[in-house]
């Protein structure tokens, strides 16, 4: 399931990030931030109940998976900024090629955290 969300939340990732960077012609970091902040979104909510089987939305569980979830996702969001300034900005590559080369270093390092930090069986 984590495979087919991730290939989902990496469609969400790259449209956004295509749509604001080459239709609105929104700057790199930007487009690369608004396209973060979709995926996260939408990763939270497959994740938790349809990857991890966490259904519960009990305060209790929230402020376990919330917090874990978001600060993972900007940890690793931190990195896909990173790598796509040095790679776009800086060295003037293809963007399209590196937002997919990002997304798959993200999707991985998101999976060992939300197996076993954010959604790992009690």
């Amino acid at each position: 399931m984590y495979a087919v969300f991730g290939a989902l939340t990496t469609v969400v990732n790259m449209a956004a990030y295509f749509l604001s960077y080459n239709v609105l012609h929104i700057p790199n970091v930007p487009s690369t931030i608004i396209a973060w902040v979709l995926a996260v979104i939408f990763a939270f909510i497959t994740n938790k109940l349809w990857v991890f089987d966490s259904p519960s939305f009990d305060s209790q569980t929230l402020k376990h998976e919330i917090p874990t979830f978001f600060g993972a996702r900007v940890a690793t969001g931190i990195l896909d900024v990173l790598i796509m300034y040095l790679a776009v900005d800086l060295a003037h590559m293809n963007p399209t090629v590196w937002k997919l080369i990002s997304n798959v270093l993200v999707i991985i390092i998101n999976y060992v955290a939300s197996k076993l930090v954010i959604f790992r069986k009690k």
